[in-house]
């Protein structure tokens, strides 16, 4: 009977065993940035620091169901309000006709106005939060 040899133990690292060390002090706000940056990215902070310093021109590599997910969230929401602001103009359209409308109405259509372009604006920095990390 013959005998297959086994590998034992770890297997052998492609790039060589990392044996030096490196110590760096961050301010309070550049270490929140990396503490953010490891939460969003779902990477330790050596391979963060690691894949900035040494892969030049090398987008980082993000965790894109997080992102995915809060856009789809903000998306939803834009919905929501975009379709309270249709039943609103369609009912103030109807009491117009009827020569009845509510000042409440107004009121209540600029509230959903203001949610919605809040909702836009806020759309729009996380997409050039996505692209600032994306690109840098």
């Amino acid at each position: 009977m013959e005998r297959k040899n086994k590998q034992v133990g770890r297997p052998f690292l492609k790039d060589g065993k990392r044996n030096k060390r490196l110590s760096v002090r961050f301010s309070e706000e550049e270490f929140i940035f990396i503490l953010s940056l490891e939460k969003l990215l779902g990477l330790k902070r050596t391979d963060i620091i690691r894949k900035r310093v040494l892969e030049v021109n090398v987008a980082l590599i993000f965790d894109g169901r997080s992102v995915l997910a809060s856009i789809d969230q903000i998306g939803l929401e834009l919905s929501r309000t975009g379709n309270n602001i249709n039943q609103l103009a369609k009912y103030a359209n109807i009491l117009n006709k009827q020569r009845v409308l509510s000042p409440v109405i107004f009121t209540r259509y600029s509230k959903e106005l203001d949610k919605h372009s809040l909702l836009l604006k806020n759309l729009n920095l996380e997409i050039k939060k996505i692209l600032k990390l994306m690109g840098s």
